[in-house]
């Protein structure tokens, strides 16, 4: 396994963090949970409602939800699995919050998500414009639950 592993998850619902702190236990990578500034409510994550907070930022793609916490040593960690649910088939707009937050030149960025409809889609992607080139990308993944053998077994093909 990779040494100096961060596990960087947001979740909305407590799924993805679950299962960010299933990678991190089975990689022995430290964990993180992303948390706004203003904690999403359900009325806020009520995608059926153009106006709730979850649909005006995803169709704004300038959006930028304010982060609660900082990463203090970011600079110690070479590999970062950063997980997330999928919104509007993406990754939710915090997560390029986090992204535009550090400096990952030549760091490893893996990504992983949850959903509950889609897959991966575009999601993984569609974050590289959001750090440096020198950005060292693995394909991502779903992971829906907790399953250690498959997080071990997904572990093993990319760290």
């Amino acid at each position: 396994m990779a040494k100096n592993v961060l596990v960087a998850v947001f979740s909305a619902s407590g799924v993805t963090k679950r299962v960010g702190e299933e990678i991190a236990r089975n990689c022995g990578g430290d964990f993180f949970e992303i948390i706004p500034e203003e904690v999403y409510t359900s009325a806020d994550l009520n995608w059926n409602n153009s106006s709730s907070r979850s649909s005006i930022e995803m169709n704004d793609p300038s959006a930028r939800p304010a982060i609660a916490g900082k990463v203090a040593d970011m600079a110690d960690y070479d590999t970062v699995i950063i997980g997330f649910p999928i919104w509007w088939g993406i990754a939710p707009r915090i997560i390029e919050t986090f992204l535009e937050s550090y400096d990952f030149s030549g760091k490893t960025i893996i990504p992983f998500c949850t959903s509950g409809g889609s897959g991966v889609g575009r999601s993984d992607t569609a974050l590289h414009k959001n750090v440096s080139s020198d950005v060292n990308w693995k394909k991502g993944v779903q992971i829906n639950r907790p399953d250690s053998k498959r997080i071990r077994k997904w572990l093993a093909e990319v760290l």
